[in-house]
């Protein structure tokens, strides 16, 4: 079937990055097509005028304001032509907007000599929340490295597309705030904590010693066997929701020690009958 991926996101977020990926993986891509012409590229697609099997556009606020307030109902109409169409929703926080337009000191599209860099952010949040809403994976870049976004770009975008769910575990840390793009969020301060003890602090649950320390608390393995039946049990549903993607946040104090061990170990296991798992490791990255 003929895919059509939908790219959006606030200005800096990343979608020129996500397109360059899609495009080196094959896809046909289109930035910053005005929304009025997606009905006409649809038809073209459904009817294999084209000939091209993958095809990503950039939708954003470029586009006409009266164009982009139609694009709900005109991605609603699409679902009635024989085209599979996903919208992949980038962002990140206002302040690290900022940061990077002032970094790169390039000119925010809504910024005029009377509307503020700060006042354009916000705008732009305002006029993409419809698109956002229908997004069928949106992604926090506000902390990712270049490296950290391509890898999730080639493996829940390229690789699902083959191999049906993407599922994701994360950790965070709660001092750092809950990551935006969580679908499912779980909370395990309440576990026993190794960052107590003097020997596991400067460690993470990536090292052996914390493992270790983690495998021999009842009250751990409780938590990790919980939630393990609740995806196991609710996962499934999920996909057949026409939900492909899937991100599991685990957050801990600091998100060096037990989240990140729960991450890994639930990671594992769940590999074992999907074939899209990853983990990924938010503080530990930074």
């Amino acid at each position: 079937m003929i895919k059509l991926t939908i790219i959006s996101g606030r200005s800096g977020s990343g979608k020129s990055t996500v397109l360059h990926i899609l495009e080196d993986r094959g896809y046909y891509c289109i930035d910053n097509l005005p929304a009025s012409l997606l009905p006409s590229l649809a038809d073209r697609l459904s009817s294999g005028a084209t000939g091209i099997p993958n095809i990503a556009v950039s939708i954003d606020a470029r586009n006409i304001s009266a164009d982009l307030e139609k694009v709900p109902s005109i991605i609603n109409a699409l679902e009635e032509k024989d085209l599979l169409t996903e919208i992949i929703f980038l962002d990140a926080n206002s302040q690290t907007l900022l940061k990077r337009f002032s970094e790169s000191r390039r000119k925010h599209p809504l910024s005029t000599e009377s509307v503020s860099l700060k006042e354009a952010i916000d705008k732009e949040s305002e006029l993409l929340e419809p698109i956002a809403l229908m997004a069928s994976l949106s992604i926090d870049t506000s902390s990712m490295s270049l490296h950290l976004l391509r890898d999730t770009v080639k493996n829940r975008l390229v690789e699902s597309s083959e191999t049906g769910l993407a599922l994701a575990f994360q950790s965070f840390g709660y001092k750092n705030g809950v990551p935006v793009d969580a679908d499912i969020v779980y909370d395990v301060r309440c576990l026993p904590n190794p960052y107590w003890d003097t020997a596991l602090r400067s460690l993470t649950g990536l090292d052996k010693p914390v493992i270790d320390f983690l495998d021999e608390q009842p009250e751990v393995l409780d938590m990790y066997g919980d939630i393990k039946d609740y995806l196991q049990k609710w996962l499934p549903m999920f996909e057949q929701n026409n939900q492909s993607y899937i991100t599991v946040a685990l957050g801990c104090t600091g998100g060096q020690h037990r989240s990140v061990y729960l991450c890994e170990k639930l990671s594992e296991d769940f590999s074992a009958t999907i074939s899209n798992v990853q983990a990924r490791h938010r503080e530990l990255s930074l």
